[in-house]
């Protein structure tokens, strides 16, 4: 049974550093302003030589949103946790009664709040800038966002557990996870473009059915209900997995005593 005060002492914990420490809050909000203004720009450039063609607003800028709001919320995952690593402080927060699930919840928590500071910043660029307006996509912006949350807490958990194994140096694998995910997710082109065995890693990913429906709606097409469903159900499973992942990798410092020869400079 998991405790409220617990995981809310993980999420004040993220607070506190946030409010000692303001530059913190600065890289959750500077670079969703550069992603936007870069490819606002660039979409108002594409639609200035394409200006008997749609509008490429929907389509490209809002492609980066929604890619951008699944990099925060697996960078705001992963940070609070690196917060830990950073500051040495990972072995006395389990010297408390907190429990791994609650950690992670404390974790979750956390990656909401911040990537809704990013979401709000990014959507009110796009809108009072490029006029992006998110209500051609509809009641599906809901589960469009709602599958690209779940997929980021997933890879942030398990980005999480492959620190939590193979030490501090291993941070290196969390940053570049969305630049490897974007091209099998087909965050700007259809999934037909990709070469066949590309596509069948394409499968696998929730993000990629989210941009295919989002394509279908601008084209005017009917969305596939039970696309949006299936990958709604992989996402679930891909966070219960990404769970399991990080509390196997925990037990398993536990008995070894990895745990307690974690340093910032390397994990035996």
């Amino acid at each position: 049974m998991m405790h409220g005060h617990r995981i809310g002492a993980i999420v004040l914990r993220q607070l506190y550093l946030m409010r000692g420490s303001p530059v913190r809050i600065l890289p959750m909000v500077v670079w969703c302003v550069i992603d936007i203004i870069l490819w606002g720009f660039i979409t108002r450039y594409l639609n200035t030589i394409t200006s008997t063609g749609p509008s490429l607003v929907p389509a490209l800028l809002g492609a980066i949103l929604f890619w951008d709001f699944f990099t925060r919320v697996m960078h705001g995952v992963a940070t609070a946790f690196l917060e830990d690593v950073w500051s040495r402080n990972f072995l006395n927060i389990f010297a408390t009664p907190l429990a791994i699930s609650e950690y992670l919840a404390g974790l979750v928590l956390t990656s909401i709040a911040t990537s809704m500071v990013g979401l709000v910043v990014m959507l009110a660029l796009a809108t009072t800038v490029f006029g992006l307006s998110f209500f051609v996509y509809g009641l599906m912006l809901i589960p469009f966002l709602l599958v690209l949350f779940l997929v980021g807490i997933a890879m942030g958990v398990f980005a999480s557990g492959l620190v939590l194994r193979f030490g501090p140096p291993a941070e290196w694998f969390v940053w570049p996870i969305p630049a490897l995910l974007s091209p099998f997710a087909a965050v700007f082109y259809p999934l037909s473009t990709l070469p066949q065995w590309m596509q069948y890693i394409s499968h696998l990913l929730p993000p990629s059915y989210v941009f295919e429906c989002m394509r279908a709606i601008l084209a005017g097409r009917s969305v596939s209900q039970t696309s949006i469903l299936w990958a709604g159900s992989m996402a679930l499973g891909y966070v219960l997995l990404a769970c399991w992942f990080f509390t196997r990798i925990y037990h398993h410092a536990i008995r070894s005593g990895l745990i307690a020869r974690y340093s910032a400079e390397t994990v035996g």
